[in-house]
């Protein structure tokens, strides 16, 4: 087996699947929150 020396891999595939996973993370809380606020003046 090879030697392991920090910082020789190529990540990035694994950046643009993290910073698409933050992305979805990020507009699916935004999108729940407006759904609420909807429902709560729907409500009202």
């Amino acid at each position: 087996m090879a030697e392991y020396k920090h910082g020789e891999m190529d990540i990035t595939v694994q950046q643009k699947t993290f910073n698409g996973f933050v992305g979805a993370v990020k507009w699916s809380v935004v999108a729940i929150i407006l759904v609420l606020i909807f429902i709560a003046i729907v409500n009202g």
